[in-house]
């Protein structure tokens, strides 16, 4: 088990993190504050709300490149799009990131939000 002083916004917190065996899930992290919060820090999303199409995903799936944070949607369902066109930019590390169209096609679903935090690797949309 660790222990470790977070700051957040001004506000002070112990948290204590326990690791768990490998492929087991990761246990909560139990925080304390040290001074009373003026506001409630917002929670992360569990899982994104994120517009979908009403039909089958496509085909084609557009993913992320680099972990960040859904900048903008540059394409919307039911697009069509070029090889090379913009569908999402990804904002990582202050710099805005395209991801593009692998070949021409229709925007299938669009499965994150601005806002969202992505992984490399993420699915972002698909195409038909």
């Amino acid at each position: 088990m660790k222990s470790y002083t977070i700051t957040v916004n001004g506000n002070v917190y112990d948290v204590t993190v326990e690791e768990n065996g490998a492929g087991t899930a990761p246990a909560a992290p139990v925080a304390a504050p040290k001074a009373a919060p003026k506001a409630a820090p917002a929670a992360p999303k569990a899982a994104p709300a994120a517009p979908k199409a009403s039909g089958a995903a496509g085909s084609v799936r557009i993913e992320a490149g680099a972990a960040g944070k859904v900048y903008k949607l540059d394409a919307a369902v039911g697009q069509a799009v070029k090889a090379g066109d913009a569908v999402v930019t990804i904002e990582a590390m202050k710099m805005e990131i395209p991801v593009v169209a692998p070949k021409d096609g229709t925007v299938a679903s669009i499965n994150v939000a601005v806002g969202d935090a992505v992984e490399a690797g993420a699915l972002l949309a698909t195409l038909n």
